[in-house]
């Protein structure tokens, strides 16, 4: 069974550790962790070597799977890993980084980078920095506004 954000290069494990999420830097093989620390689920099941590799009607589907979840298990708010996804998943092409002034399922909805290697835009630093504004937000309360 693959992992998620097991590629090599990929810094999503290191982001959620640099930004406070965990408390140690977490393996992908230790994906199933995730729902200890209080982090939820992915958007499409099954696991790619590239985001490029999902069709938009399997992230369409996975929205609606995810808008379901929400629902369900209310969390404090919905993030969504990678902007081209949430954009495809949820309909809305012009959304950016960040909190998105709207509610899916009544939570606060914020969207971060994509960890990939394959992102240039972001490295290390700046990705632990766009994940450190989510957990500030969620711990100050008021995860629908940037800090």
């Amino acid at each position: 069974m693959g992992h998620h954000f097991a590629r090599p290069g990929n810094r999503f494990w290191p982001a959620l550790h640099l930004a406070g999420f965990t408390d140690r830097l977490l393996s992908p093989l230790e994906d199933e962790l995730a729902l200890r620390y209080g982090l939820g689920t992915n958007l499409v099941a099954r696991p790619t070597a590239s985001a490029q590799e999902l069709s938009r009607e399997e992230l369409r589907e996975g929205g609606r799977v995810l808008a379901g979840k929400v629902l369900r298990s209310v969390p404090g708010v919905l993030a969504v890993v990678g902007i081209d996804a949430y954009r495809t998943a949820f309909g809305q092409p012009r959304a950016t980084t960040g909190p998105q002034g709207q509610q899916l399922g009544g939570r606060p909805v914020w969207v971060l980078p994509n960890p990939s290697g394959l992102n240039a835009h972001y490295q290390l630093p700046a990705l632990a920095a766009h994940f450190r504004q989510l957990r500030e937000a969620i711990e100050s309360g008021s995860p629908c506004s940037s800090p």
